[in-house]
């Protein structure tokens, strides 16, 4: 009885999510506000043309919102999730969607969510530094709080084995494939130095003049905020690159290095290395489906008319 009640429980729950997906249209503001998306190019062009690490930044807060009680902005709330571990004095871009925002609202009121800017500046910065474009479907709407404690647990880290980041993609339903093809979103952007110490300094999977010239920048006793490229061949151009770094052993952080490592997804790795189309479709594929995790839609939530706080 117990097993056929959760299987009941399971259906139920991919019912409900593929109901609130459903909700979710590319078309959602073409009549309500039909300048949205290229308000939001804009400003992210904008902004990766001015610092071209915003790009990565970006993507990563769009990460970090989705995977912890779906894509609704509360990573956007002031405190709370900001205040986690994973997040805590490493992510960036709130300005540059607070300026969006602020655009949008000038143009459209109380109309379009920060969780969809938010979305839709994920892929804008993907597209700005070169990569692929795919449809964002629309109408998520934003949460009303946050969660520290998920943004704790939920988030995958530097030091995550290959089981712990499986495990944790599965978590938000997405697949193995889905994970190796998100973790390519580390071709751009740059890490903290205490986030690949451990890595420079004692393991053993790494080229041995790549960690060299990291621990110039990194020493083992202090410096832990200096950065490095997570991709050191192109740092600002969103391609392939990464993957081949990996069968070089360049990953940066250890979490990158255990998806080529003589373990299971050496072979996908190996598909994006040599195939970029290949990697291109996988990426745009994940990224659409980590964006419909849980989003509010209907009347859940709300449209927030700052970011950083809830409405009064």
């Amino acid at each position: 009885m117990a097993a056929s009640a959760s299987c009941i429980s399971l259906v139920v729950l991919v019912a409900l999510a593929t109901v609130a997906s459903a909700q979710l249209s590319p078309t959602f503001y073409d009549t309500s506000c039909p300048r949205a998306l290229a308000t939001i190019k804009s400003g992210v062009m904008a902004a990766v043309s001015t610092d071209p690490r915003m790009g990565a930044s970006l993507l990563r807060l769009h990460f970090h919102d989705c995977f912890v009680q779906g894509c609704d902005a509360s990573v956007l709330l002031s405190g709370m999730e900001q205040n986690a571990l994973p997040n805590n004095g490493s992510l960036r871009g709130f300005g540059v969607i607070d300026s969006i925002k602020t655009q949008i609202e000038a143009i459209c009121a109380q109309t379009v969510s920060c969780a969809d800017i938010l979305t839709v500046a994920a892929r804008d910065s993907v597209v700005a530094l070169g990569g692929p474009s795919w449809t964002v479907p629309l109408g998520r709407r934003d949460s009303i709080d946050a969660n520290e404690a998920a943004a704790n647990s939920d988030l995958p880290g530097p030091t995550s084995s290959r089981s712990d980041l499986e495990l944790a993609f599965s978590n938000k339903g997405l697949n193995t494939v889905d994970m190796v093809a998100l973790s390519g979103a580390h071709t751009i952007g740059q890490a903290q130095c205490g986030t690949f110490k451990d890595r420079i300094y004692n393991e053993t999977n790494i080229d041995t003049t790549f960690a060299t010239s990291l621990r110039a920048n990194c020493p083992r006793s202090n410096g832990d905020g200096s950065l490095a490229n997570l991709d050191t061949t192109t740092a600002n151009t969103f391609d392939n690159a990464y993957y081949t770094n990996l069968m070089s052993q360049k990953g940066l952080l250890h979490s990158d290095q255990v998806l080529f490592n003589n373990d299971t997804t050496d072979n996908t790795v190996r598909n994006f290395a040599s195939n970029p189309a290949a990697f291109s479709s996988a990426f745009t594929t994940a990224m659409i489906k980590m964006g419909n995790i849980a989003p509010k839609t209907g009347t859940q939530g709300q449209i927030r008319l700052s970011c950083s706080r809830v409405n009064s």
